[in-house]
């Protein structure tokens, strides 16, 4: 056997699972259920949440290679991406630091040997294609760089017989001229006029008899946005690469990818990855007339003017046929050929496809591993998101491992982020339909660079630095186990949510760049906007469809056009939210799935326009007619609601909701997975308060069972037609209904799990005085004769680190055996949530009694961690009757020792390299409480 046989063999069946979506056979179906419960407290590493693993520079050094992968491996972190950024330090001779060029023999040697010690450990090793991002770099030639439509504006003096010709370079080319009336601040674009054969002499253009009162000639010149990959490693620098033109990617996948290749020789990367497509202002390419004509039907050339302004009621379908050309030219010559590299390399795409070019959710079937991206949001859950689009794009195409990128603003400035920030937006991602986490991330940072080390200028900092990282293992123990849960059975959302492409790419126009562009009085800016579908979808949905359909107690996946064309529709619900456009093919498959019995609801206004410019009359006659038959007719089988705020009601009407709440919980999120026999539910406080409600699912079976993602335990509930959900502040649970009860379930499940209790009793025993607290990092012990923050002192104040607190305490004999025994810590304080909520900061609004987790001991022997409500631990286990000796090891977060340090001066590194970075956020830092801050007692429950 090959020794690549094994990877190769995984890859061909993921692959046949992404491709063929075959339907689960009765083996399988039948082992969905046991496998969760023989896996659940141990489930399979793959589970594990990664890092992306940022190498600065580069500049690695084995022996810190090794043992920052040894450090991730006991955390419980599965795998790495390893991606390459701009240097953080000055090579310097007399240490021995060096930064090495990109795809240097240094640099392979070093990702050799970072992938041989992964393998040893275990881990799972993924591979950036490129440095920075977007793709890109000095292999890319100005003739395959980034394109951009180039709009030039150039007033006619009355009497004028030529003007100026504007310079073209490398790259461009003129591609038409126009006359139109008016200058540039009024300029009347429906009069516009082509000149079909300009003549032009020692560069400049002759104006063409007739032309008199104010007018302008405007030229369209195929050019290049001039962008350049964002913070690149060291050689790395240049342009990026034009997404449209697929003999670029095969530049950049012969530069780059066959050269990082060699240094996995014989067993190949998991996966390789391709990150956000963040070509902005990239609108063009050289060969689009030319693939415009063969894919539209018709010359676009005299109609350039319709990209950059209103010129007749042909404006929008022109825009759109223009838009879903670019989409064409991304899927086929950006999109397809990186999946075809990698399967050719015997590895699988990860892929974060949406952003710029407009590429669509479809666009996902040409990957093995969608990926979303958090955009660190406390809302992101409720209103449209990357992370949503790539869950629903892995429920379409049969991918059934689904990734994101979190934690990727996650409380910033670096080092400020808490596990319980972690758990709150993970739990975001997870609700979505997300199962596999990629923590963004770690940073790779020599001893050299001292505490709390190197940090990516915009991200967090989720490495072995943070005084809290004890805490780790149990928190990505949790992530493992969410993850697994939720690999397991098929997604059960009800609701498909028809994204309008079509109304997306009618409103793009060009991104020309002006030398000296304003905004005109008729509104149109002569620069544009930049093309994407899913940056335009926030405002095409609008804010009330999706938190209509979460209230409501529904899920819903996206779905567009190409799919409902390739798959159909086999969802219960598909929801049509304020479409204008739609090809008349798919609305007659639409119209079919609703007199199949198929729920069809349209909300705000009923599709009306063909999206295109050819037969677009008789297009839009057609769709008006379905409009009418499907909503408007007697004994119509579609839902009008024109009303956004009456839509929860309206699914509702038509399918049985998936969960209910009583009293109304819109903190309360829900992820429902279908097994072979049985339903299984994630749900999640997202609050920062306590949430109190009873819970019908519609998946209840005979048995329900709480199966507890810190622990693996699992334990029977009582009523399952009727739960009691009590969910302190971002706390979650997994909730699995079966129909049938097995021998293996009755014996893991011999308990009820009761809920927690609030309140204390008569002998409660309060620990909040006289401790005994030893700074580890400095050596040094006091006294503290009631319990508060250690930065309140003024020489502990910028003191980041752990902090062992000790007490020796009585218990009384009679309380042992006959109670249980829980040490807390306190409920925590909500936090007043900013208005408006943050866009790129993600944080737990919650001040912990904790700061920010600990770790118990109790007569010598570990307890358990504390970091997330409720804040507490089961003594019961390790107490004794008479003398107990306690102690807690607490550890903070780095920004107390950040605000007492000074800032890194980058100058001499920026007069280098060039300014390829600016910290965020690192300012005005100040030391933050630390340590046991609320009031420490042993509960005491009688046990019944």
């Amino acid at each position: 056997m090959p020794k690549n046989w094994r990877c190769t063999r995984f890859s061909l069946a993921l692959l046949f699972l992404a491709f063929f979506q075959a339907p689960i056979g009765f083996a399988q179906a039948d082992s969905d259920l046991q496998k969760l419960r023989d896996s659940f407290a141990h489930p399979p590493d793959d589970c594990r949440i990664m890092m992306r693993w940022w190498w600065f520079g580069p500049s690695v050094t084995k022996p810190e290679i090794e043992r920052e992968l040894e450090q991730m491996k006991a955390a419980g972190i599965g795998g790495v991406e390893i991606a390459t950024l701009y240097p953080l330090a000055l090579d310097d001779p007399e240490s021995g630091f060096h930064n090495f060029p990109f795809l240097s023999d240094e640099h392979i040697d070093d990702l050799r040997f970072a992938a041989a010690t992964a393998q040893k450990l275990g881990l799972r090793v993924d591979i950036t294609l490129g440095t920075g991002w977007p793709f890109g770099g000095p292999h890319i030639p100005i003739t395959q760089a980034s394109g951009a439509m180039r709009v030039e504006t150039a007033a006619i003096a009355p009497g004028s017989k030529s003007i100026a010709l504007p310079n073209t370079t490398s790259g461009e080319k003129l591609e038409s001229i126009f006359l139109v009336p008016g200058l540039r601040d009024a300029l009347k674009l429906h009069e516009g006029k082509r000149i079909p054969n300009p003549a032009a002499e020692n560069g400049r253009l002759q104006i063409p008899e007739g032309v008199s009162g104010e007018s302008s000639a405007l030229f369209f010149i195929s050019s290049r946005t001039g962008m350049t990959v964002k913070r690149p490693a060291v050689g790395a620098e240049g342009f990026v690469l034009d997404h449209y033109d697929r003999k670029a990617i095969e530049t950049h996948l012969h530069a780059v990818g066959d050269r990082l290749m060699t240094a996995f020789r014989d067993r190949p990367p998991f996966a390789v990855f391709s990150d956000s497509l963040e070509d902005y202002g990239s609108d063009w390419t050289p060969e689009l007339l030319q693939e415009f004509q063969r894919r539209r039907g018709y010359d676009l050339t005299p109609h350039l003017l319709a990209l950059i302004g209103d010129t007749g009621p042909d404006t929008s379908a022109i825009r759109h046929d223009w838009g879903k050309t670019l989409t064409e030219l991304a899927n086929e010559n950006y999109v397809r050929p990186l999946h075809e590299w990698a399967k050719q390399h015997h590895t699988l795409l990860r892929s974060q496809t949406y952003g710029f070019p407009p590429v669509t959710l479809s666009s996902n079937r040409f990957e093995d591993l969608p990926e979303g991206e958090g955009k660190a949001s406390l809302m992101m859950w409720r209103r449209f998101s990357d992370t949503r689009w790539a869950a629903s794009a892995g429920h379409l195409f049969g991918k059934p491992v689904i990734s994101s990128e979190t934690w990727t603003w996650l409380h910033s400035p670096a080092f400020r982020a808490t596990p319980l920030d972690m758990k709150a937006e993970a739990d975001l991602h997870f609700l979505q339909g997300i199962n596999q986490l990629v923590g963004h991330g770690w940073p790779y940072s020599p001893e050299s660079a001292g505490e709390p080390g190197w940090r990516m200028y915009a991200a967090g900092a989720f490495d072995a630095h943070n005084p809290w990282w004890f805490a780790m293992p149990d928190l990505t123990g949790y992530l493992q186990r969410v993850s697994f849960a939720l690999r397991q059975g098929k997604p059960a959302n009800d609701v498909a949510l028809l994204l309008p492409n079509d109304d997306a790419w009618a409103s793009f126009t060009v991104n020309g760049q002006s030398t000296s562009s304003v905004t005109t009085k008729g509104g149109f800016n002569i620069r544009g906007k930049d093309v994407s579908i899913d940056e335009s979808m926030g405002d095409l949905l609008g804010h009330e469809v999706i938190p209509q359909i979460l209230d409501a107690g529904f899920n819903p996946d996206f779905i567009d056009g190409d799919a409902i064309d390739s798959l159909g529709i086999s969802y219960p619900v598909l929801l049509v939210p304020g479409v204008e456009r739609i090809p008349a093919a798919t609305y007659r498959k639409i119209e079919q799935y609703a007199l199949n019995g198929g729920s069809v609801i349209a909300t705000r206004r009923l599709p009306s326009t063909a999206p295109g410019l050819l037969n677009a009359a008789a297009e839009s006659r057609e769709i008006q007619e379905i409009s009418q038959r499907l909503f408007r007719s007697t004994g119509a089988k579609g839902v009008f609601v024109e009303d956004e705020r009456n839509l929860g009601q309206a699914i509702a009407s038509r399918s049985k909701p998936d969960l209910e709440l009583s009293p109304k919980a819109p903190e309360i999120g829900f992820i429902h997975r279908r097994l072979s026999d049985g339903d299984l539910y994630f749900v999640a406080n997202t609050s920062n308060h306590l949430v109190r409600t009873q819970a019908t699912f519609r998946g209840a079976g005979h048995n329900a069972e709480w199966l507890d993602p810190f622990t693996g335990g699992i334990s029977t509930i009582s009523n399952p037609s009727r739960i009691e959900l009590l969910l302190k502040p971002y706390e979650s649970r997994l909730i699995l209904f079966t129909y049938s009860v097995s021998k293996k379930s009755a014996r893991h499940s011999a308990t009820n799990k009761s809920e927690p209790v609030d309140g204390s009793h008569p002998r409660d025993i309060d620990l909040s005085s006289d401790w005994k607290l030893t700074f580890r990092g400095i050596n040094q012990t006091i006294s503290m004769t009631k319990l508060h923050s250690w930065s309140d002192e003024e020489r502990f104040r910028y003191y980041a680190g752990e902090v062992s607190y000790e007490k020796t305490f009585e218990v009384p004999a009679d309380i042992v055996g006959k109670n249980s025994l829980a040490l807390e810590f306190g409920e925590g304080s909500p936090e007043a949530l900013p208005d408006p909520l943050p866009e790129f900061n993600m944080r737990a609004y919650l001040e912990s009694p904790v700061r920010d987790a600990a770790e118990v001991y109790i007569n010598g022997t570990r307890a358990g961690v504390v970091w997330h409500p409720p804040y507490e631990i089961d003594l019961t286990a390790w107490l004794k009757p008479g003398k107990n000796d306690l102690k807690i090891v607490v550890g903070n977060t780095a920004i107390n020792a950040l605000a007492g340090q000074s800032l890194p001066d980058y100058r001499l590194l920026n007069d280098r390299y060039g300014e390829r970075f600016v910290p965020q956020g690192m300012d005005h830092l100040q030391p933050l409480p630390s340590g046991i801050v609320g009031e420490l007692r042993l509960r005491i429950t009688p046990r019944p």
